[in-house]
């Protein structure tokens, strides 16, 4: 991303008022799979709506975002509900990862598609979601543009051997926009709960 798009970020997220928001229903129904234990990383989540639910379910959470505003104000509400956050101001497509083994590593509404990389900081038995919408979502909704999307079908091929699918979707879903949404989990046995 550029510094064009960080000072972007930073005045959608100044405009916004200074509330995080909800976590969406599609993460929020997910909970049964979702571990309630163990390190989670937010990537390129924003203003931190997703990162407080994960850190309210008891998960030790760092929130990724190459925005300090929205940084800043997923520190103030965590601050306000005394849970605990690590944030890391990073530039998600030029700096590395922080560094696991994550348990649960989350990517929402960002084009990630290094994801048999980021397999490699899931710990054994670890959690990759992913929402995205795919082209098709261009019928019906003129953002993001084509160079922000997924082909459709895409998705399951960017995994890589590491990981294997749990779940996957993809079409015109109940929020109105064409995604793919995946939960893939690491293999290997799951090391002990901490």
């Amino acid at each position: 991303m550029s510094d064009d798009d960080r000072t972007r970020w930073d005045a959608r997220y100044r405009e916004g008022g200074g509330d995080p928001g909800e976590p969406s229903a599609v993460l929020t129904a997910l909970d049964p799979l979702l571990p309630r234990r163990g390190r989670a990383l937010d990537l390129a989540g924003g203003a931190g709506r997703h990162a407080l639910w994960l850190a309210r379910r008891g998960l030790d959470v760092t929130l990724a975002d190459i925005s300090e505003v929205g940084l800043g104000i997923a520190r103030s509400a965590a601050a306000k509900e005394g849970l605990a956050l690590r944030t890391a101001a990073l530039d998600v497509e030029r700096d590395p990862l922080p560094a696991g083994p994550w348990d649960l590593l989350l990517i929402f509404y960002f084009l990630e598609r290094r994801l048999a990389a980021c397999a490699a900081e899931l710990a054994p038995g670890g959690l990759l979601v992913v929402v995205h919408p795919t082209r098709s979502n261009l019928l019906r909704h003129a953002h993001p543009s084509a160079r922000w999307l997924l082909d459709d079908g895409e998705l399951p091929g960017l995994l890589g051997e590491a990981l294997e699918v749990v779940r996957y979707e993809e079409g015109w879903l109940e929020e109105g926009n064409h995604e793919a949404r995946l939960v893939a989990r690491r293999r290997g046995a799951a090391a002990p709960p901490p």
